[in-house]
């Protein structure tokens, strides 16, 4: 008999067994009231309705003319409420049982918090406007506004940010994150949901950049590829990291960073109109209008 033949009659099974059994022991995995984790590309599929929805011409898969506009929002965000509505429900009905939680009606914070998305999506648009405009102020390349929209990563990167910090701060579990890893997948931006981010915020060519969950950026902030707003973690007597503590750096309004700087600890703030030069590493705070730079070797 072929080895191959003889490796599937025999070895495959055997592969099989076992990973039939660590699945069947991993509750999570098997329980018929556990989370359906092949939601995330659900997830994934309202998520591109979002953007479409903010906006039509850059997102949608098809061409939408201004006569039809109105359907298409009102069918599209109908869809959004019932197929995003029940993936939240979900993960709130998850966690409560992860919790042992029995003093909370999930499916009426689910309603909540889905109306409070849909009615922030107006807002939301406006906020990603002024993100574009100074996109094109801040890029002497872009020629004009429907070119950055449609071909600038840092568009998709920064929507996305602000539906899922929107989600996160109603406290929604788990889809916040599916939304901005996948956002970091396909524009290599990685922004927690938990980062709070003023408005007029461009990330020039976008590759690498990392912001981290307790980051707080103020407004016209520009940063570079490759910049790190990372954690000093505050550990406990066990050496294991806190939770809940503030552990990445404040940026003050009208700040730019350049590429592959690295600025970490909850404690830095890097001050109202500082410019951090490229490599830097900073882990204290900057006074503002300072320039933080690499000295050249001579």
């Amino acid at each position: 008999m072929n080895p191959m033949d003889a490796w599937v009659n025999e070895g495959l099974p055997r592969v099989i067994n076992r990973l039939e059994g660590a699945i069947a022991a991993d509750p999570d995995e098997t329980s018929q009231d556990g989370l359906d984790f092949t939601g995330r590309n659900d997830i994934y599929e309202m998520l591109d309705k979002v953007l479409a929805v903010l906006f039509p011409a850059s997102f949608s898969k098809e061409a939408i003319a201004r006569a039809d506009l109105g359907f298409f929002l009102s069918d599209t965000v109908r869809h959004i409420v019932f197929r995003l509505g029940r993936h939240i429900k979900d993960v709130f009905q998850y966690r409560c049982k992860k919790d042992k939680c029995d003093s909370c009606n999930c499916e009426e914070r689910a309603q909540r918090a889905l109306i409070y998305l849909i009615e922030a999506l107006p807002g939301i648009r406006e906020v990603l406007l002024q993100d574009i405009d100074a996109a094109f102020d801040g890029d002497p390349a872009a020629k004009y506004t429907d070119e950055i929209i449609l071909s600038y990563p840092c568009v998709e990167a920064i929507a996305t940010h602000r539906i899922a910090h929107t989600l996160y701060e109603l406290d929604v579990p788990i889809i916040p994150r599916i939304m901005a890893e996948r956002a970091h997948s396909r524009t290599g931006i990685d922004i927690h949901p938990g980062a709070r981010i003023g408005p007029r915020f461009f990330i020039d060519h976008g590759t690498g950049v990392v912001i981290g969950e307790t980051t707080r950026i103020g407004a016209n902030v520009k940063i570079y590829q490759g910049v790190t707003l990372g954690a000093v973690s505050p550990f406990d007597s066990n050496g294991k990291p806190l939770r809940g503590e503030k552990r990445h750096p404040d940026i003050e309004d009208d700040v730019i960073i350049y590429a592959n700087a690295t600025i970490l600890g909850g404690e830095t703030v890097i001050g109202k109109g500082a410019v951090i030069g490229g490599n830097t590493w900073i882990t204290r705070s900057v006074s503002p209008g300072e320039h933080v730079y690499n000295k050249p070797r001579t």
